[in-house]
């Protein structure tokens, strides 16, 4: 057992880390580092079915957290999405595959329609890892794809009651479900019992859990937090299953009623670092479950199914996105994230074996279908995000010069929140002025504020030179890229000599590079208000207002001298480091000199006052 736990991990640990370097994400190394431990290339691990039964509580740890994060009103207002979208997505998605093994394939209605229930699922694991991973779960795109998969887990429990009245030989529920506590019963009785254990769950969550885990926080034991928190969970997955429920569903309902609990955020810290375990697992598992010698057998068939699966349910997706209404940007990334098949399928594959409702080389083409189109949901998602990069530097053209306004005042070269300041100030003494900024989406929200900014890259002499640089007084160049910066100040210095330039500092290494380049009007951009509010704090500090303004004046006027004189030692490491110490030694005795000689000042005011 130790000795498999180490195959693991260090799979893990090497396969993970080369994928996230390449920009694979850590899901797809996972899936890589199952495949490279697999029986059919290096051989370190056998069957995964023991495996893939533990490693599936991984996703039960992550929909409990994932209830963590939604608040029941929060829910509420999903409910449409859970119930249209994903009640939609299932019942389209398994016709079409039923209609394709039925008619095209000649499968047994019984098979073609468990096939198509199986593989209506998706991947719960895979995309809720991956959305979270790139940031993008709190999208429109992200909260509709939960809410489809939601609904597919709640849709697993129908589907495991249906499957048996499917099968080619006789039903025995004891046989088949042992562990089931109440299949003796009748489904009137199964169904009364799975709403009390459910309502109990919620009740429990609500009234119970809080007192528990304040009487644990009291022993001040982490440990004993963490084992409670695990408990909780496992307690909960166990009771679901045992009533023939699905465990990720109970503690998904656990996770929510939790959500507004005073300990949810210990409750994130304890679970998510087994989650994160359970789920590498699981991924593991599925990598290593890939049966490459049927693979190469099967290869046409296998690939056109998998290229079928994710087309048939991306346009399924795709149609239900526009029906509706999701944002153009949102669409495509709802209709990738969810075509692929789901870890449910192997729980279902394994009853319908069972069942005789598919044969054993049903079941293993089945598996490896859905195991591929797992592996390559990352792979998708990455051309996705790439798609997204490339569209992204395809920004559109800049404003023609015929469309640029000339000004004789002031021209400013970047419009974000620095140039603001500065050009609302100037327009407000009535002072006419050329705007270029080169961020499509900062142009397009001061249009909409009807901010007359064009569109374009004051580095191009045409552009600027459109902007009136020939006539124009001074330029201030406020974009927040410092190579950008003194590319500008170099245009304009070769050729509009005459324009006086005005630029934005980025830090002090900046100020000497401008500074190099022959630039003395300037600004470092953090510089005046980390000293204003400096002086603020000294004022709460106790110190008079006149002498906190005194100290921050000459704290400015020494630091400005400094910048000065330090220029000229600047890139000399050894006396730039001689010179800063001595500047910062001069400081403190100028700033001791000012409070001796008010010190004496005051002394003297308070004796003149007296003799009177």
């Amino acid at each position: 057992m130790l000795e498999m736990a180490v195959i693991y991990l260090v799979a893990a640990i090497v396969a993970v880390p080369v994928a996230k370097r390449l920009g694979l994400g850590s899901v797809l190394g996972y899936l890589l580092a199952g495949i490279l431990i697999s029986p059919n290339l290096l051989g370190l691990v056998g069957d995964q079915t023991s495996v893939m039964h533990f490693a599936e509580f991984g996703v039960v740890m992550m929909l409990f957290l994932v209830g963590l994060e939604l608040q029941p009103e929060r829910l509420w207002k999903l409910r449409h999405s859970i119930l249209g979208l994903g009640g939609l997505q299932v019942t389209f998605t398994t016709a079409i595959i039923f209609s394709i093994c039925f008619y095209t394939l000649n499968l047994a209605w019984q098979t073609s329609l468990s096939v198509g229930l199986m593989l209506a699922l998706s991947s719960t694991a895979i995309v809720l890892q991956t959305l979270t991973e790139k940031g993008w779960i709190k999208q429109d795109a992200g909260q509709n794809a939960f809410s489809v998969l939601l609904f597919q887990d709640i849709a697993v429990i129908p589907i495991l009651a249906i499957l048996p009245l499917l099968a080619f030989k006789e039903f025995s529920a004891p046989e088949t479900d042992s562990h089931n506590l109440i299949s003796h019963l009748p489904v009137y009785g199964q169904v009364g019992v799975s709403l009390i254990v459910i309502s109990f769950i919620i009740l429990a969550g609500k009234y119970i859990s809080a007192p528990l885990f304040r009487y644990i926080a009291e022993t001040r034991l982490r440990e004993i937090f963490t084992v409670t928190a695990l408990l909780l969970v496992i307690a909960i997955a166990l009771l679901m299953e045992r009533i023939g429920l699905s465990p990720a569903l109970g503690t998904f309902l656990a996770g929510v009623v939790l959500a507004e609990s005073e300990f949810r955020h210990e409750l994130e810290v304890d679970i998510e670092p087994f989650k994160g375990l359970l789920l590498g697992l699981f991924f593991i598992t599925v990598g290593a479950s890939i049966d490459f010698p049927l693979l190469f057998d099967k290869f046409a068939f296998v690939s056109f199914s998998v290229l079928g699966l994710i087309l048939v349910k991306a346009g399924i997706l795709f149609m239900l996105a526009n029906i509706f209404k999701m944002k153009s940007d949102q669409k495509l990334l709802f209709t990738l994230a969810l075509a692929q098949g789901g870890e449910f399928a192997f729980v279902l594959l394994s009853l319908t074996s069972g069942l005789l409702v598919t044969s054993p080389e049903q079941t293993k083409i089945i598996t490896l279908i859905v195991a591929i189109s797992m592996l390559c949901a990352p792979l998708i998602i990455m051309a996705y995000e790439k798609s997204l990069t490339i569209s992204s530097k395809k920004d559109p053209e800049f404003d023609s010069i015929e469309d640029i306004e000339p000004t004789k005042n002031v021209i400013i070269a970047g419009y974000g929140r620095f140039g603001q300041i500065v050009g609302r100030l100037l327009t407000a003494q009535g002072y006419h002025l050329s705007i270029l900024d080169h961020s499509p989406s900062q142009v397009e929200l001061l249009r909409r504020f009807d901010s007359k900014v064009f569109y374009g890259d004051a580095a191009r002499q045409d552009l600027l030179e459109a902007s009136g640089a020939k006539e124009a007084k001074i330029i201030v160049i406020a974009i927040d890229e410092p190579d950008k910066i003194l590319e500008i100040v170099e245009l304009v210095h070769k050729h509009y000599p005459k324009l006086k330039i005005f630029a934005r500092a980025t830090d002090r290494r900046h100020a000497y590079e401008l500074m190099y380049l022959g630039v003395t009007c300037f600004k470092r951009e953090t510089f005046d208000s980390a000293v204003n509010l400096g002086v603020e704090a000294l004022m709460v500090l106790g110190n008079d207002k006149a002498d906190a303004i005194r100290a921050g004046k000459i704290f400015t006027d020494h630091d400005n001298e400094s910048l000065q004189i330090l220029a000229d030692v600047w890139g000399d490491d050894k006396s730039y480091g001689i010179a800063v110490k001595q500047r910062v030694e001069d400081l403190k005795q100028v700033l001791d000199n000012d409070k001796a000689q008010q010190k004496k000042l005051n002394s003297c005011q308070k004796q003149a006052k007296s003799k009177f």
